[in-house]
């Protein structure tokens, strides 16, 4: 007789177990996988979405106080800029001031003893012309700073001589000779210039001369105020009188 296993198949032992779910479990399985991590990233990408906006506010608080801070402090940024302004301005004057005292110092020292001066008057510019100037007509080819000097020497060389002295003066960029004369030809030394005086022509061989030294380089302003130059003009002028009377009386000895 043919011996029959009333075992089910699905329970019997060493033997593989039909499926019995088919393959829907396993598609269900993975859509619920997928579904996980859907709401996983959603999860996740919201938290990083709220921790973001948390910072704006944060950030936008900071910025807040900032403005308020630098709204306090307004007063002191417009205090730096009208002093920086203010530095600015008087740096100018300060550039644009002449300096006249030292000028007439330099003047005093480099002034021949066989040169003296009958007039001397400095000007910032042609248009400012002080009391008493000798108004030469070549002062008005120089734009800047300038001297105009009139005075006598005892020769010609004496004349060349004070020419070159001048070019030492700090700042003096040339010298212009309007007139020297000597001898008779006074007449045309005279008529050359505005305010000149023959007093000091006492001997044929004295030489009458007009000039003008010239600042070109020197940055000055219109507003130079002339009263200054007039007395410095004048501190050098007492300063050299007492080299030039010397000079004066040996001039009588020789003569």
């Amino acid at each position: 007789m043919r011996p029959v296993n009333l075992i089910p198949a699905g329970e019997r032992p060493g033997e593989r177990k039909p499926m019995r779910g088919g393959p829907l479990a396993y598609i269900v399985v993975g859509a619920l996988v997928l579904a996980l991590v859907g709401v996983t990233l959603l999860v996740v990408t919201g938290n990083q979405i709220s921790d973001s906006k948390a910072e704006i506010s944060k950030l936008q608080s900071k910025k807040a106080v900032a403005d308020a801070r630098v709204a306090t402090l307004t007063g002191y940024t417009q205090f730096h800029s009208v002093r920086e302004q203010r530095l600015a301005t008087i740096t100018s004057l300060a550039d644009s001031r002449f300096d006249w005292e030292r000028v007439m110092r330099e003047l005093a020292l480099v002034l021949p003893g066989d040169v003296w001066l009958t007039n001397l008057s400095g000007s910032a510019n042609p248009e400012a012309i002080p009391d008493g100037a000798a108004n030469l007509a070549l002062r008005a080819s120089i734009p800047g700073p300038a001297l105009e000097l009139v005075g006598c020497a005892r020769s010609q060389e004496a004349v060349a001589g004070f020419v070159q002295a001048l070019k030492d003066v700090d700042g003096v960029t040339r010298v212009g000779i309007q007139s020297s004369a000597i001898g008779n030809e006074s007449g045309s030394a005279a008529s050359s210039g505005a305010a000149t005086s023959s007093t000091c022509k006492t001997r044929n061989f004295i030489a009458q001369f007009q000039m003008v030294a010239a600042f070109d380089a020197a940055p000055v302003s219109k507003e130079t105020d002339a009263a200054e130059v007039e007395a410095a003009a004048a501190a050098a002028t007492a300063e050299a009188a007492a080299t030039t009377a010397s000079t004066g009386s040996s001039e009588g000895a020789a003569e």
